[in-house]
């Protein structure tokens, strides 16, 4: 694994995409920040992390070699990537909160941001982001959001922890051509934040409605069994999980 540890940058996403397009890089590279000064998340949000406290990583993806229409794939591997190594480190009642935040009870301590160079109708190579919450105390009265020090009440090394995420998501992107797809949307599926249980939701015109997360299609949206008993589909827009 080629790891460029960085003191302070904007973004690990950023200054790994600049560097790729002026260097040959392995798969699998990796841009570690001490310091994020502009993290972002899905829908344009911040990230807030401490100095040092955090895991603020991107990661270069050149392996994945899939269509346009399958890039939700690359969702899952990171997703259970991340769940199995925190499973490893026995962090209580995991989910993953669609479409790839990692809760640990209805607290947020992961968020992931993917960005893809395509090819056409081809994923040339992706680059992922990720925000691990890990010895951080405190979030600025955020709500539901904590760390992995919170939780096991225990300092986690950092660079530990990210050799075991990338080792993971090697493994999964390494198996794609012996794994079952069904079963790998099933692993996501099964450990998805709320399903099953009645929600509220937002849709785009800011109107509430209530339904039952019942997994998720192979585009990667989200299914939704709605109050009159019809299952729907929903896009990262088009929805938002209230509570």
């Amino acid at each position: 694994m080629q790891l460029i540890k960085l003191s302070a940058t904007d973004s690990t996403n950023a200054y790994l995409k600049e560097l790729m397009f002026h260097n040959k890089l392995d798969d699998f590279t990796v841009v570690m920040a001490h310091t994020q000064l502009k993290g972002r998340g899905q829908m344009g949000t911040s990230w807030f992390s401490e100095p040092g406290k955090n895991l603020t990583f991107s990661i270069l993806v050149k392996s994945l070699e899939c269509q346009v229409s399958d890039q939700f794939l690359l969702n899952i591997y990171v997703s259970l990537a991340i769940y199995d190594t925190l499973t490893q480190l026995q962090v209580p009642d995991l989910k993953i909160k669609w479409p790839n935040d990692i809760m640990s009870g209805h607290s947020k301590i992961c968020g992931i941001l993917i960005e893809n160079i395509l090819s056409g109708q081809h994923i040339q190579a992706s680059v992922v982001g990720i925000g691990l919450n890990v010895n951080q105390l405190g979030f600025n009265k955020l709500p539901n959001v904590s760390s992995l020090k919170l939780i096991l009440g225990r300092s986690v090394d950092l660079d530990e922890l990210l050799y075991s995420v990338v080792e993971n998501l090697k493994k999964l992107i390494g198996n794609k051509g012996k794994a079952d797809r069904g079963n790998l949307f099933g692993r996501y599926e099964s450990a998805l934040f709320r399903k099953d249980k009645p929600s509220t939701f937002k849709n785009r015109d800011d109107e509430m409605f209530m339904g039952f997360i019942k997994g998720v299609s192979s585009a990667g949206k989200l299914k939704i069994l709605m109050e009159d008993d019809i299952l729907q589909e929903f896009n990262l827009k088009e929805v938002k999980l209230l509570y």
